[in-house]
């Protein structure tokens, strides 16, 4: 069940991992069909209707979303940037990214702003196919619980009042024009300044993207007791003023106290279920006795939830000081 899924999952991955190494021979339909044993045709015909897109078209745009993020952070110059993404000329470089983005490489440098990236795709994810864990493998890490004061910074968001999880979240917004998960998470991709990107290629904190909790009194009661509104955006410093996406919502959050519930590196496929019962529990069981501090639910205040499964899954959750 779900073979191919599979196969074109392993496609997809070993694209991100020839772009990210400049490996432009291992890029082609050829190459890759080879590996999975299946004629060019075939891998083709499969990966659109698995995917949605054409296997070609797949790959020129996730190699345009790399190359504009060199273009925007780094020095490199326009022509090595080219050749490094394996366009033929600065000019044909050129035309890709204006016909996709609708600005120059130049033009966008000198003034960068939000287009909509192509993210990675996950044709196969356990999850959303219902399959749950592979076996009933159980994490044996403790949960990491410490206090930390995160800096001013800004939310640039989209939120839902009635969603309940994760999936839920966007199969809601997947309803809403303009707000659908591709969208917004190429909308985040492109933003420079995200406070929390560390080079990832998936969608999730790996990225800087973070699904964060808004206590709100307008929002839906949760089962942590109180009001919220469920939302999914990055961090961007205090000083930002770039532009904002019209369908999106940027928020100021003061310097504020926290405690964080963090769980370290695990395995997707076996032990997210257990890593996700184990820190809900710790956050259920915590004792603040003593430490001067209580779960704050003042509205306003934000819980941030990172998820990323090759460094942790972490929540980050607001605290007030006790008044003595």
């Amino acid at each position: 069940m779900y073979e191919w899924q599979r196969q074109i999952q392993t496609i997809v991955d070993e694209i991100d991992r020839c772009i990210k190494n400049y490996n432009d021979e291992a890029l082609t339909l050829c190459f890759l069909s080879r590996r999975l044993g299946y004629s060019e045709f075939y891998t083709t015909r499969k990966f659109k209707e698995i995917s949605g897109i054409p296997f070609r078209d797949y790959l020129r745009l996730r190699k345009l979303a790399f190359a504009l993020k060199e273009v925007r952070d780094s020095e490199k110059s326009i022509l090595d940037i080219a050749f490094d993404y394996g366009f033929s000329s600065h000019e044909a470089f050129t035309r890709a990214f204006k016909r996709t983005y609708g600005v120059t490489p130049s033009e966008y440098r000198k003034r960068p702003k939000p287009v909509v990236l192509r993210t990675k795709i996950t044709p196969f994810d356990r999850y959303f196919f219902g399959l749950g864990e592979i076996g009933m493998k159980k994490s044996e890490d403790d949960i990491k619980i410490y206090f930390v004061t995160i800096p001013a910074h800004k939310y640039l968001h989209i939120k839902n009042y009635e969603s309940n999880g994760y999936w839920d979240f966007w199969q809601k917004q997947n309803l809403i024009p303009g707000q659908d998960f591709e969208t917004i998470c190429g909308l985040l991709d492109s933003i420079k300044g995200n406070l929390d990107d560390d080079g990832g290629s998936e969608p999730n904190s790996g990225s800087g993207q973070i699904m964060a909790y808004i206590n709100d009194p307008d929002g839906r009661l949760c089962d942590w007791g109180f009001l919220r509104t469920e939302s999914h955006g990055v961090r961007l410093p205090a000083d930002y003023t770039g532009e904002v996406p019209p369908q999106m919502q940027l928020m100021n959050v003061p310097e504020a106290e926290y405690v964080v519930f963090e769980h370290g590196p695990f395995d997707y496929e076996q032990e997210n279920r257990s890593v996700e019962e184990k820190i809900e529990k710790a956050m259920t069981e915590f004792d603040f006795e003593g430490t001067g501090y209580r779960y704050d639910t003042t509205p306003g205040r934000i819980i941030y939830f990172y998820f990323n499964p090759e460094k942790h899954f972490k929540y980050i959750r607001p605290v007030l000081k006790e008044k003595n």
